[in-house]
């Protein structure tokens, strides 16, 4: 998705830099007005998980090194996708 810095729109992911233009900014879909509902929830599959494994929680505010996780296939079937809820903080994030 790109952004804006200055006078230049930025791709987040392929870091591609294009000039920002005036007119054809007039004509793109704002968010004015829009609710920001925040993140969305990475995933409550785990809400009901028992089992845990070791891993370390990448919130900056907790030390837990204990996550119940899940197993879930992408659509595909190309791999599969863990979804992991910290136990201590409960904060949730996934890997692929």
């Amino acid at each position: 998705m790109m952004h804006t810095e200055g006078d230049t729109w930025l791709c987040r992911s392929c870091a591609n830099e294009e000039p920002r233009d005036a007119q054809a900014e007039a004509a793109m879909a704002v968010r004015d007005g829009q609710q920001d509902d925040g993140a969305p929830d990475v995933a409550d599959a785990t809400q009901d998980a028992t089992e845990t494994m070791q891993e370390p929680c990448p919130a900056d505010d907790c030390d837990g090194d204990q996550a119940y996780y899940e197993m879930l296939p992408k659509p595909g079937g190309s791999y599969e996708v863990r979804l992991f809820t910290c136990v201590e903080c409960g904060h949730k994030w996934r890997e692929s």
